[in-house]
């Protein structure tokens, strides 16, 4: 259950990992540095990529409970729908 839930201590992480890319393309002052840190750049941001979209996937995850719930809120609201329909043969006299 844990590995589709993003709990906050890993999206701290997350959080470091970006401010860490941040902070080493700062530290590189000249266009040739820049330039010449894109292979370390490039598998720093690759980590992030794969983490971000871990968490965006899980950050949307319904847990079996939400899921259930929801489930729970959708039929109630299928079932007051129906309800609420008029049935042509129940009242003759009102209109359509």
């Amino acid at each position: 259950m844990t590995d589709q839930v993003y709990d906050p201590e890993r999206a701290a992480k997350l959080a470091l990992l970006l401010r860490a890319i941040a902070e080493r393309i700062a530290e590189l002052r000249t266009n040739a540095e820049l330039l010449a840190a894109g292979p370390e750049l490039m598998k720093m941001m690759g980590d992030a990529r794969s983490e971000l979209f871990h968490y965006e996937v899980r950050a949307t995850y319904d847990t079996p409970e939400v899921a259930e719930s929801r489930r729970v809120v959708r039929e109630a609201q299928e079932r007051d729908a129906l309800s609420f329909e008029d049935d042509p043969g129940d009242e003759p006299w009102r209109g359509r």
